[in-house]
């Protein structure tokens, strides 16, 4: 099984490289998931997180419908795989009632076995991946072990795309303030120029404009600036 393992965790190594979403990248784990564990015919990904429940990169769309049923009664294997921080099993859902509501309401959607894992990083649950069968009994111990060994190396990708998306977020965020430190100070510079006051006074200004309505600080001093521009031409 080790062997089997290595090539897909080889891919995801590579994939961890070159994905730049999450979304994208759940996308890929669901894919292998899907590939990793014979007798699954749908697989995905569960978060959990600041945002919320939510899945992503589902292979189609059952799985999508079994994961929202599990958010909606708030139960299921899914939930409790990643409360637990261990593997569940279902071998079969007309028998297990582990968690009646959710086995109940997804027997008409065909799922008739699941098995899921939790990704962990660190120590933080960041959810679960998941796989579903149409049929009772696919999934025995082997399966277990390469599920978990594969969630273990799939919260790798994860933790580190999601770190990557948070790093974006915040570069973008610093270079908005910093722009828009750049453009007040420009304002007031325009405005002691024009009306021969002090850089207090300049900035009590704009904090006028703005208690005015005339738009944020930024979008005052944009204005201010682009006026200065327009006086030149």
């Amino acid at each position: 099984m080790a062997d089997e393992l290595s090539a897909v965790f080889a891919r995801m190594s590579g994939l961890l490289l070159s994905e730049e979403t999450v979304a994208t990248a759940l996308g890929l784990v669901s894919a292998l998931a899907l590939d990793t564990v014979p007798g699954a015919v749908g697989a995905g990904v569960s978060v959990i997180d600041e945002r919320g429940r939510r899945s992503s990169g589902s292979t189609d769309a059952r799985v999508e419908r079994a994961d929202a049923l599990q958010y909606e009664l708030d139960e299921g294997p899914c939930l409790a795989a990643t409360a637990g921080r261990q593997v569940v099993r279902i071998d079969d859902l007309a028998v297990d009632r582990r968690w009646p509501r959710w086995a109940d309401a997804v027997a008409a959607l065909g799922v008739r076995a699941v098995l899921s894992a939790p990704m962990v990083g660190g120590d933080l649950a960041l959810g679960a991946v998941k796989v579903y069968a149409d049929r009772p009994g696919v999934f025995d111990a082997q399966s277990e072990r390469r599920l978990s060994m594969f969630g273990a190396q799939a919260a790798i990708l994860v933790a580190n795309v999601q770190t990557h998306e948070r790093a974006l977020r915040l570069s973008e965020g610093l270079r908005q303030a910093i722009g828009s430190r750049d453009v007040v100070s420009t304002a007031k510079g325009v405005l002691m120029a024009r009306h021969r006051v002090t850089e207090e006074t300049a900035f009590s200004m704009l904090v006028g404009r703005c208690g005015e309505g005339a738009g944020t600080m930024p979008e005052v001093a944009r204005a201010v600036v682009d006026s200065a521009v327009r006086r030149r031409r």
